[in-house]
């Protein structure tokens, strides 16, 4: 959603746009005006630091607010902050870019920055690293662009995982499955249960890329996944028809009617007792659970199901900040920058969303809750961490092709032939000029 201070935005052609019209984007939808306009809309003038961001949830909004007034508070410098819906803002951040961009915008680790970079959208920090602390290599690594430069200051991460009620497992006598063929037996005594056993919602396009991930990691590798997202394997491969298979064998067990059904609802059917398990991020379930019931949320890995590469690989998508090639604020971008590189800027959020995992390791951890304590283990004991779908490959392949094929799939899960021969079709046209 568009925050204008409560009032309507107008777009270049002269038409108001409410704010209910923003919260359900059909602005956007309509093409009555774009991202990059809107976002320009809500800026106004002035010479403070403009933030383009997609903590568009309640949670992550307020904590980051109580950053930015942090820093306003400790330099005595502006900060303007645009929301945009999280899912306008990845669909949209080709224009955002290429128009008129805010100085420094929350972004992805990985090939989505990587992407950027190259296209000249991004500009340089290497300088601040020179001085950055707490800090692994593994995430100056995920901070680097292809010509070896920073630049991104990765900020949170938060591991991908099966997610459940602890009352509920206990309730039926249920166990955690350490493999594939348990998982399903565990499904499918759920559903006799009378259970959907797996919370599904996949109406944003997103959410089930995760499920997709996993299934390719544990049944192919982490190395053929990441070439697969890269370009370099091909869709009608035999190893790809197989995940396909296996989650089709899963499907039964789904929550029915998913790409009508938002993450925030299937997480909110888990909280219900209505669902026994669901495949998200630490952060998706855990706000919709209550202060009283969040005790009773927990994780397992996601299950085995070729022993060669067991469970060695963890899907744990890294948040961070980027600082715009456009922007004319250059100084004073770096500034901020370097502040949110700190433990403190860390620990401020964080204390506010408790759903996330600093990245600075000097950061405390006194007050992390049991499923920070415990996602810290998953991926510290990682032998391969991956971003996740959408940021593992090309931004338009992921919103253009993987997003549409996937909930085809969802739909119609019998046809793994046609998918995958015209996701290969798409997928050479667009690697093309890579």
């Amino acid at each position: 959603m568009i925050l204008c201070g409560g009032h309507m935005a107008q777009s270049p052609s002269g038409h108001r746009i409410s704010r209910r019209m923003l919260l359900r984007g059909t602005a956007i939808e309509a093409g009555a005006v774009t991202l990059p306009a809107l976002l320009t809309a809500c800026g106004g003038p002035g010479n403070e630091v403009k933030i383009g961001s997609n903590a568009s949830d309640a949670v992550p909004r307020k904590a980051f607010a109580e950053v930015f007034a942090a820093y306003k508070k400790k330099t005595d410098k502006k900060v303007k902050v645009n929301t945009v819906n999280h899912e306008a803002f990845q669909e949209g951040i080709n224009r955002y870019l290429k128009g008129t961009p805010d100085d420094v915008f929350m972004w992805f680790a990985g090939y989505r920055m990587q992407f950027f970079a190259e296209q000249g959208q991004l500009a340089e920090i290497g300088d601040l690293w020179k001085g950055f602390s707490g800090f692994s290599d593994a995430l100056k690594k995920q901070s680097t662009g292809k010509d070896g430069k920073q630049y991104f200051v990765p900020y949170y991460y938060y591991p991908w995982a099966v997610f459940y009620r602890k009352s509920v497992f206990e309730q039926h006598g249920y166990e955690i499955p350490k493999t594939f063929d348990a998982f399903r037996t565990l499904a499918k005594r759920m559903d006799k249960d009378g259970l959907d056993a797996i919370a599904f919602g996949d109406k944003d396009g997103w959410p089930a890329m995760g499920t997709f991930d996993y299934l390719n990691m544990r049944a192919n590798g982490y190395d053929f996944h990441v070439s697969l997202m890269g370009g370099k394997e091909s869709w009608t491969d035999p190893r790809v028809k197989h995940v396909f298979d296996l989650w089709r064998g899963l499907m039964p067990y789904h929550q029915q009617g998913a790409n009508g059904r938002t993450w925030q609802e299937a997480a909110q059917s888990l909280a219900q007792k209505k669902s026994g398990m669901a495949v998200f991020g630490l952060p998706h379930p855990g706000q919709q659970f209550s202060a009283a019931d969040r005790e009773d949320l927990d994780f397992f890995p996601f299950p085995e199901i070729d022993s060669a590469y067991g469970q060695d690989a963890v899907e744990a998508p890294i948040d961070g900040f980027l600082l715009a090639k456009k922007s004319k604020r250059q100084k004073e971008g770096k500034e901020l920058l370097k502040y949110l590189a700190t433990p403190a800027a860390e620990e401020i959020y964080l204390k506010r969303d408790p759903n996330n995992i600093a990245c600075n390791d000097k950061a405390a951890t006194s007050g992390y809750n049991a499923l920070q304590k415990k996602a810290v283990e998953l991926v510290s004991g990682a032998k391969q961490i991956s971003q996740f779908m959408d940021r593992d490959t090309r931004p338009d392949f992921a919103s253009q092709v993987m997003i549409r094929a996937i909930q085809q799939f969802i739909n119609k899960p019998n046809d793994i032939d046609t998918l995958t021969k015209d996701i290969e079709s798409q997928k050479k046209t667009i690697f093309a000029d890579s």
